[in-house]
This record gives structure tokens, C-alpha cells and sequence, in this order.
């Protein structure tokens, strides 16, 4: 197969800029933890209502079912086995451990050859092939010594414990990485193509540079070529004008959207719309400029830190780092339909990724032994939410 290879970037993007980085915010910020996000667009047009589209209640709610496992180290990505059992990445570790959702009891899958730890990078997302019942495939987004990128590997189960997992095919390669801002997060839309969220590790003028990788999200085949119908002919760019994506879901109506770390004032929930510019390093949240597309809602950055967001009962439900509490944002089309609540503050500390459970149930990873964190006994952990 060939591998694509990344365009080539600056030699910036290898300097390691980690001022303002709200992202796993350990550092000071600019931003007020006591504010509230501002809920309007100066000078922009709100997107059209759906107004056939039924709306969830204005207030939800969130309950801890159990604890499904304990003693992760440095948890990032989260897959869900079609047949029962999570898979779950190590960043820092940089292995891929099987959690039986029933007893928590752990199985290590291997480890993935390539991975180099530091800073935000190391072992990041993992998804399932779209045929993962014939081809039984595992992505994975992970920081080399070079790069990030994207591999897939076979999972046999049938294998000894640290043995499962066959050698890495490269998928994607030349990712801009960093000590901050590798973004990591992969999915499989509902079109069976992989979506990939980068950062611009550190280097702000990659974001609007459509010739690099950096500050985007990505749009590939399972194979790792630009896929068909992308807005940039023979680009795997999808959208652009990005900090740092960390979060990718899809609502009801397979409308994409995306969480994003801001610098110092404001963290973002976008509605992505293939081609459009996310204004990042001209605009950070809201702007007023029409070249600009504006999030859905924004937060400062004590309040989220976003990383993982999940779709379930009509809302976005979205992880916060920082803000250490888990966020519902309720929908209609592709606007909040009332203001965002936040639930768990402080409760589990940082919260890296959720996963739809089905129906009304989320699993939810705790990210406390990531070094940003304070550990507590148990950390860190995956729970079962119920949400309404």
C-alpha cells in the first residue's frame, strides 16, 4: 500500500511554544475562572434553526452508575468492542490495555512500536475499523520522534497477553507534533472515513496555512488518502483555522462536531461545515469577522480545557481537562438550544474522554496521572454515566 505523507511544514512547527496553552492548563492563564461565557455573536448571523427538529429539556441531568475499572495510567483514547470490553490507550505508556466493562478487569493488548512520550504527545486516540468484524482493525494517533501519525494494527485476541497486537501499517504520516498542541483525536464518521483532529504544535501560523496538516481536521479513507468529496481538491483537509482539535462526534442528523482548546479567554464548541475557517490565531472564540466560521458556544478556559465529546439524549456532552467537570451542551440543529450546564465539577478531577455507551449512558475516562493532575486512589478510572 502506499503511505501518504503528510505536506511538508516549517521548521517552526518544531519549537516548543507552550505559553498560553490552556489545553491541560497547569500554568497561569489570562482568563477569569469566576466569568461567564459571553452567549453572543458580535456581527454575525445565527445559524438557521431546524425547527423540525425535537429539542431536549433545557436542564439535564448526570449520574455516576459505578466505577468500571481503576488504575489506568495516563488514559487518552477509549474504543468501545462491538462484541462487549473497552479499549483504552496509555499516552504515556504507549500501550493499548482491554477493560472488561463488566468486572474492570484489565488485559494488556501490546505496545505500539514508534510511540514517543512527552509533553501532549505520545499514544492519543484509538478507533475501530468500520469492518472492524472482518478486518479486525485498531487505529491508533501517536507522536514519534518526527511526527504524529496515524497507524492501524490487527488485534488478535487469541494471542498471549502483550502479544495481541500485530505490527503498525502507517496509514498517514507528517503530522506537525510538539511538545503541546499534537491534537490526537480519530474517528470513523458516519460515511466510514476517518476524521482526524490535529493541533498546530505551537507553530499559530500553520492554522491557516491550507498546504499543512497542522490546525485542522482531517478527512481520509481507511487506506490514509484525502477522501472523496473533500472541499480541497487532493487535500485531506476538511475544515481549518484550528488551535488544538481534541474532541469529534456526530449528532442524530450525522452533523460533525468538534472541541477545541483556546489560548487565554476562550475554549470552543464548533459545528464543522466542510471548507470553513475556524479563525485561529485571528480569532479565538466568537468574532465578528464573516470570514470566520463562530462556535456554537465558548467557555474560559478554567471553566473547560475541552477534550472529548460524545452525542447523546440531543445534547453534546463534553470533557473538560482543566475545568474538571463534564459540560451538556442541548441542541437544536447546530445551535445550543439553552444555555450549557456543567456537572461532576471537581468531583473526578480532569475528565479526558467520553464515549457513548448507548441509549443514555456514557463512559466517561478520567486524566488525573497524566502529570497535570492530582491523583487519587483508584486513578485513573473509566465510570458509566446516565445522562438525561
Amino acid at each position: 500500500m502506499q503511505r501518504r505523507a503528510a505536506p511538508a511544514v516549517s521548521a517552526a512547527a518544531a519549537l516548543l511554544l507552550t505559553a498560553g496553552c490552556s489545553s491541560d492548563g497547569g500554568g497561569t492563564s489570562g482568563s477569569d475562572a469566576s466569568a461567564s461565557p459571553s452567549r453572543t455573536t458580535p456581527g454575525a448571523s445565527a445559524p438557521t434553526r431546524q425547527a423540525a427538529e425535537e429539542t431536549p429539556p433545557a436542564k439535564g441531568s448526570v449520574r455516576v452508575v459505578r466505577t468500571v475499572a481503576e488504575g489506568l495510567d495516563s488514559p487518552w483514547g477509549l474504543a468501545p468492542l462491538p462484541g462487549g470490553g473497552l479499549l483504552v490507550s496509555s499516552r504515556d505508556d504507549g500501550t493499548i490495555v482491554r477493560v472488561d466493562e463488566k468486572t474492570g478487569r484489565k488485559t494488556e493488548l501490546g505496545e505500539v512500536p514508534g510511540v514517543s512520550a512527552a509533553g501532549e504527545g505520545g499514544l492519543l486516540g484509538i478507533a475501530l475499523s468500520p469492518d472492524y468484524a472482518s478486518d479486525r482493525m485498531v487505529y491508533a494517533y501517536f507522536t514519534s520522534v518526527s511526527d504524529n501519525r496515524v497507524v492501524r494494527m490487527i488485534y488478535d485476541e487469541k494471542k498471549a497477553p502483550g502479544e495481541q497486537l500485530a505490527a503498525p501499517d502507517t496509514v498517514f504520516r507528517g503530522i506537525p507534533k510538539g511538545f503541546v498542541h499534537n491534537g490526537g483525536r480519530i474517528e470513523f464518521g458516519p460515511d466510514k472515513m476517518l476524521y482526524v483532529g490535529t493541533g498546530e504544535s505551537g507553530d499559530t501560523g500553520l492554522s491557516q496555512d491550507k498546504d499543512s496538516v497542522g490546525g485542522k481536521i482531517l478527512r481520509l479513507t481507511p487506506e490514509g488518502e484525502p477522501a472523496p468529496g473533500n472541499p480541497f481538491p487532493d487535500s485531506p483537509v476538511y475544515s481549518y483555522g484550528h488551535r488544538n482539535v481534541q474532541g469529534l462526534a456526530w449528532d442524530a442528523k450525522q452533523r460533525l462536531f468538534a472541541s477545541e482548546f483556546g489560548q487565554d479567554t476562550w475554549d470552543e464548541l464548533n459545528a464543522i461545515k466542510p471548507g470553513d475557517n475556524y479563525g485561529w490565531p485571528e480569532a479565538e472564540g466568537r468574532s465578528d469577522d464573516g470570514d470566520f466560521h463562530n462556535p456554537v458556544d465558548q467557555w474560559t478556559t478554567a471553566e473547560a480545557s475541552p477534550s472529548g465529546i460524545a452525542y447523546a439524549e440531543g445534547s453534546i456532552w463534553m470533557a473538560g481537562l482543566r475545568g474538571k467537570r463534564l459540560w451538556r451542551i442541548p441542541l437544536n440543529g447546530t445551535e445550543a438550544s439553552a444555555e450549557p450546564q456543567a456537572f461532576l465539577e471537581g468531583e473526578y478531577g480532569r475528565l479526558r474522554t467520553v464515549v457513548p455507551a448507548g441509549g443514555d449512558r456514557l463512559w466517561l475516562v478520567t486524566s488525573n496521572t497524566d502529570g497535570r493532575g492530582s491523583p487519587q486512589d483508584g486513578d485513573d478510572r473509566i465510570l458509566e454515566v446516565r445522562v438525561t
